[in-house]
């Protein structure tokens, strides 16, 4: 086929009918039987994102309105003369105007001379103003008579991205549509059956990508897969879209999930290197992320069959496998704070960097004790209090810490002669102590273990003496308890108190 002859996909396969309209299907009843019981306003206004159908249901909507044969159900018949020009744009009846580059006030005076002369043989004259946001206020004012009430057998069809930019004179004179984003399985569906057409073989995976990173857009979508057509003639598979696009494969986050559970930092350095080389933008890279994630918030909350998820088999069983390697806290922790990365990101003078602090900040949360288990735990020691007949565990309230630096401080001053312990659970210490400027001593004995330690047994050492803080109240009652080593003792009464100090306001003193 010759370069003069080619047709884009985004223009061969554009609708000509109602029937293949996409994701619109309450705007094209509404406008099918608008015009079955002829109940026509005089101006409609079409708004939505880029790609979802806006002028071409503008281009249905007249061509249904002037076709000589409609079919019993409304649709244009194609066929007859008004049709065919109004799909070519050479229809005296239908005229289509660009609002960027026709927005002055001249051209609005224009329409005004004009719009009185019927229409050359077509039942309605009909105007077409695309990107009519685009118009000047001095224009928008010259088309308001005109507008509220033109000659009979004239339409007005807006169509815009920017609906907020239209002045409020002119929506109140028309009726509006909002028309949605396409669904992803629709898109995809379209993409199956012009792959059919032209007999091109394409992997359900490489289309589920496309559909994506179309983000709602038919025309996006439409415009992607001539794009790939073009670059390979043969099979076309997920792993050759993601590198014609730029992205990355749903394999590197599923990876970097199993990594981080593992606790492989070095991971993390492997994947953004990856990134650099293969020059992906990383800006979306952190979309991506974000979205693999709210993926794994869904999973947990809804399971992978809810239809809302729209996952592909094979996808499933991989989402099913990274959800049980997250907590139900957790994920919701690094979701947030993906949301918020992804607006500092763009403002960043090395993206790759702040990337690589992201993905280490995910993979430290595998190691941080979870505050459900703190609550567990000091609740546990609040009934072991509460069961006690003997001993009073003395608090102190004009003299308890009542921040982190002050219990660090406090730490510090009551164990000059001991060596900070090394095997607390988490960094709580370690980083409570960072903050507050004081350096720790090395502890040439015991080695700091990754794991969270547990605790020791309730029932064989003493409670701890823990600050009393806003919300959290222990109730003073004798206990008899087993004395331990002055080190676990330490250790033990440190944990507890960190704890409380982390988890002041939170835990709430059951009546």
């Amino acid at each position: 086929m010759s370069s003069s002859t080619y047709q884009v996909i985004a223009r061969k396969y554009r609708p000509k009918s109602f029937e293949e309209v996409l994701g619109q299907e309450a705007i094209v009843t509404t406008l099918k039987n608008a015009i079955k019981y002829q109940r026509l306003a005089h101006a409609y206004l079409f708004c939505g994102s880029r790609g979802t159908g806006k002028t071409t249901l503008a281009r249905v909507f007249a061509k249904a309105l002037n076709c000589q044969s409609p079919t019993p159900s409304g649709e244009p018949c194609s066929l007859c003369s008004s049709c065919k020009e109004i799909a070519s744009g050479s229809s005296l009846d239908v005229l289509e105007i660009d609002g960027a580059s026709n927005r002055g006030i001249d051209d609005i005076r224009q329409i005004n001379d004009t719009v009185g002369y019927s229409s050359s043989y077509g039942k309605y004259k009909i105007y077409i103003i695309d990107e009519v946001h685009m118009l000047t206020k001095e224009a928008f004012n010259a088309l308001l008579k005109t507008l509220e009430e033109p000659p009979k057998k004239v339409l007005f069809l807006f169509a815009t991205t920017e609906p907020h930019k239209v002045l409020p004179t002119i929506l109140s004179r028309c009726q509006r549509f909002n028309l949605n984003r396409i669904p992803k399985e629709k898109i995809i569906e379209k993409l199956r059956y012009i792959a059919e057409e032209l007999k091109v073989d394409v992997e359900q995976d490489a289309l589920q990508l496309l559909a994506e990173r179309a983000d709602g857009g038919l025309r996006d979508a439409e415009s992607l897969f001539d794009q790939i057509i073009a670059f390979h003639e043969n099979k076309i598979t997920a792993a050759m879209v993601a590198d014609v696009l730029g992205v990355m494969p749903k394999s590197i986050f599923f990876a970097f999930d199993q990594a981080g559970k593992e606790g492989r930092l070095s991971a993390v350095f492997e994947m953004t290197q990856q990134l650099f080389a293969e020059g992906k933008d990383m800006i979306y890279f952190a979309e991506s992320l974000t979205d693999h994630f709210r993926t794994l918030v869904l999973v947990k909350i809804s399971g992978v069959n809810a239809p809302f998820l729209n996952l592909l088999e094979s996808d499933k069983i991989k989402y099913e496998a990274s959800a049980k390697l997250y907590s139900h806290e957790q994920c919701i922790t690094i979701l947030e704070y993906l949301a918020d990365a992804q607006i500092k990101i763009r403002s960043q003078v090395s993206p790759r960097i702040f990337v690589e602090t992201i993905l280490l900040h995910i993979m430290r949360t595998h190691q941080r004790l979870p505050v459900e288990f703190l609550v567990r735990r000091l609740a546990e020691l609040e009934q072991a209090v509460k069961a006690s007949p003997q001993a009073v565990i003395p608090v102190e309230e004009t003299n308890a810490p009542q921040n982190k630096k002050e219990l660090a401080a406090t730490f510090v001053s009551q164990e000059q002669s001991r060596d900070l312990p090394r095997d607390l659970p988490g960094d709580l210490p370690r980083d409570l102590l960072k903050d507050s400027g004081i350096k720790d001593k090395p502890d040439p004995v015991q080695q700091r273990s990754p794991a969270v330690a547990e605790a020791p047994d309730r029932t064989a050492c003493q409670a701890p003496v823990i600050p009393q803080q806003k919300g959290i109240q222990v109730e003073q009652k004798p206990q008899t308890v087993q004395q331990l080593t002055p080190q676990k003792q330490s250790r033990y009464d440190t944990v507890m108190q960190f704890a409380a100090v982390e988890l002041k306001g939170k835990l709430q003193k059951k009546s």
